[in-house]
C-alpha cells in the first residue's frame, strides 16, 4: 500500500450506501445553489435595489466555485478527503446563513462568494470521496447518480426558488441549506472513517494564486464581454492579458514546486486531456442551451415561468435515466468508451433539433428534443470523471477529478457568455430593422411586456426572438459535434478492480 496516498478503506468495511446517499445530498446542495437563486433575483432587486449589479449575485458564486475547484482537489490529496469535505460544508453553511441575513446588495454578493468557496469544495470532494471508497470497476453505477443529481438540480433549482419566493421569502433559498447541511455534516462525521493522509503538507500557494487570477480573468471576460463591455474595450483586452500572463506564470510555477496544485504531468495523459476537453464541451452544450430555452418557452411559446420550468423536466429525466443506466452497464461489463461516443452523438442531434423550433412547433417538440439532449449528456458527464480517475495514480485522484470538473465549469461559463453574445447580436440586428410603434425592447427578453403588445407587433417581436435563438442552438450543435469527434480518440483502459492502483 502506498503510504503517501490518502488511505481508501475497502467498501466492505464502511456503510458505503449511507455515505454515498449523504454525498448525493451534499452535491445536490452545491448544485442547486448555482440555479435556485435565479427565480428570486427580481424580488431581491426590488428589496435592495442595485439592478446594475444583479448578475453578480450569480457570478460571485460561480466564480468562487470555479476558483477553488483545483484547490480542494489538492487539499483532499494532502490532508484527506474527510477533512476537506467537512471544511467545505462548514464554509458553505456559514455563507448560506450570512446570505439569508444580508441587508444590502453588496453584502449578499460578498456572502455569495463566501458560499461559493464552500460550494466548490462540495462538488469536487464528493466525487473524489467516491473514488476513494469504490473501485473503478464498480464506480460507474454510483457515479451515474452523480450525473443525475447535476441534471436534477438544473431543473429543480428554479422550481424550488419560485416556490420559496412566492410562499415564504427569498431568504429561505439560503436558510434551507442549514438543516440539510448540518445533517450531512453529522452523518459524514459519524460514518466516514477515512484515515488522514500522511503525505507531507506542502501547499502550492503561488500556483493557487496564479490559477485563481487566471480563472477570475476568464470568468469576468466571459461574463462581461459582449454584454456590459464591448469585446474590443480596454477592460476586456486587459482581462485577456491578465489571463494569458497568469497562465504562463502558472505553468512556470507548476514545473518547479514539490506539490503542484494541478500537476502538468497529467496533461501528458491522453485520457485525462481528452476527458477535460470533452467535459468543457459538455459544459458548453448543457449550460448554454438550458439558459436560453426559457426565452423560447416564455417569449416565443408564451408560457408562464412555472410552465416553462416544467417543460425543462424531460432534460433532467433523460439525463438521470441514461446516467444511471450507463453506470450500471459500465459496472457490469467493465467498459466505458462507447458511452461518451454515443452520448455526444445524441446530444448533437438534440441540439440540432432544438435549432428547428419556431412559433408553430407543437407543444411536444421542445420537451422531446430536450429529452434527447439530456439522454446524450447523461452518457457523458460522469463517465469522463470515471475515465480520468481510472487513468491516473491514486495520489493524483483528487486533482484529476478537479481537472475534469474545472474544465466543465469553465465550459459552462464560456457557453453562457458565447451564446449570450450570439443571441444579443442576432436580436439587435433583427429589431434594428423593425419600425414599430410599441415599446423598444431591443436586447431584452421581457416576456410579459412582449405578450402585452398588440397582436401584430407581438408576432414581429416573437419572430425576431425566435430567429435570434436559432444560431445559439446551431452553434451548440457544432461544438457538441466537435466533442463527438474527440471521444473517438478516447482510450478504453481496463477498469481497476480495487479502489487503489498497484503503482
Amino acid at each position: 500500500m502506498d503510504e503517501q496516498s490518502p488511505a481508501a478503506p475497502a467498501a466492505a468495511t464502511q456503510p458505503v450506501r449511507v455515505i454515498f446517499a449523504t454525498l448525493m445530498l451534499v452535491l445536490l446542495l452545491a448544485s442547486l445553489d448555482q440555479t435556485i437563486v435565479s427565480m428570486a433575483l427580481p424580488t431581491i432587486v426590488g428589496e435592495f435595489g442595485g439592478l446594475a449589479h444583479l448578475s453578480w449575485i450569480v457570478t460571485a458564486y460561480m466564480l468562487a466555485t470555479t476558483i477553488v475547484t483545483p484547490l480542494y482537489g489538492k487539499l483532499g490529496d494532502l490532508f484527506g478527503r474527510k477533512i476537506a469535505l467537512q471544511g467545505a460544508i462548514v464554509i458553505f453553511l456559514i455563507g448560506s446563513a450570512l446570505c439569508g441575513l444580508s441587508r444590502s446588495m453588496g453584502e449578499l454578493i460578498a456572502f455569495r462568494a463566501l458560499q461559493g468557496l464552500g460550494g466548490g469544495g462540495l462538488i469536487i470532494t464528493t466525487m473524489a470521496v467516491a473514488g476513494d471508497l469504490i473501485p473503478p470497476r464498480d464506480r460507474g453505477r454510483y457515479q451515474g447518480f452523480f450525473g443525475g443529481v447535476h441534471g436534477f438540480s438544473t431543473v429543480l433549482g428554479p422550481l424550488i426558488g419560485g416556490f420559496f419566493v412566492e410562499h415564504l421569502s427569498w431568504r429561505w433559498i439560503f436558510y434551507i441549506n442549514l438543516p440539510l447541511g448540518a445533517f450531512a455534516l453529522a452523518v459524514i462525521a459519524w460514518t466516514f472513517k477515512a484515515p488522514i493522509a500522511r503525505r507531507r503538507a506542502v501547499m502550492d500557494i503561488p500556483g493557487a494564486l496564479l490559477l485563481a487570477a487566471a480563472l477570475t480573468a476568464l470568468t469576468l471576460f466571459t461574463s462581461l464581454g459582449g454584454h456590459l463591455y464591448a469585446w474590443g474595450s480596454g477592460l476586456i483586452l486587459g482581462l485577456v492579458g491578465v489571463f494569458l500572463t497568469a497562465i504562463a506564470g502558472f505553468v512556470a510555477v507548476e514545473r518547479r514546486v514539490v506539490e503542484p496544485i494541478l500537476p502538468l504531468s497529467l496533461f501528458s495523459n491522453r485520457t485525462f486531456v481528452i476527458s477535460c476537453v470533452v467535459a468543457a464541451i459538455v459544459g458548453v452544450a448543457m449550460f448554454g442551451p438550458v439558459t436560453y430555452m426559457p426565452v423560447y418557452l416564455q417569449v416565443v411559446q408564451g408560457l408562464s415561468p412555472s410552465a416553462a420550468g416544467l417543460q425543462l423536466i424531460p432534460l433532467m429525466g433523460g439525463l438521470l435515466l441514461t446516467s444511471t443506466i450507463s453506470g450500471q452497464i459500465i459496472s457490469h461489463i467493465g467498459r466505458y468508451r462507447v458511452f461518451p461516443i454515443a452520448g455526444t452523438a445524441i446530444a448533437t442531434l438534440g441540439l440540432a433539433l432544438l435549432s428547428t423550433l419556431d412559433p408553430a412547433s407543437g407543444s411536444w417538440a421542445a420537451p422531446t428534443y430536450m429529452l434527447l439532449l439530456g439522454m446524450g449528456l447523461g452518457m457523458v458527464m460522469q463517465v469522463l470523471v470515471l475515465a480520468a480517475q481510472n487513468a491516473v495514480n491514486h495520489r493524483d485522484l483528487g486533482v484529476a477529478t478537479a481537472g475534469v470538473t474545472l474544465f466543465r465549469a469553465a465550459g459552462g461559463s464560456v457557453g453562457v457568455s458565447l451564446f449570450g453574445a450570439i443571441f444579443a447580436a442576432g436580436l439587435a440586428e433583427r429589431l434594428a430593422h423593425l419600425s414599430l410603434s410599441g415599446p423598444h425592447l431591443a436586447g431584452a427578453s421581457n416576456a410579459a411586456a412582449i405578450q402585452a403588445l398588440p397582436a401584430a407587433e407581438r408576432l414581429v417581436y416573437i419572430s425576431a426572438f425566435n430567429g435570434a435563438l436559432h444560431p445559439v442552438f446551431i452553434a451548440a450543435a457544432v461544438i457538441a459535434a466537435g466533442g463527438f469527434v474527440l471521444t473517438l480518440f478516447l482510450q478504453e483502459l481496463p477498469l481497476r478492480a480495487s479502489a487503489r492502483p498497484n503503482t
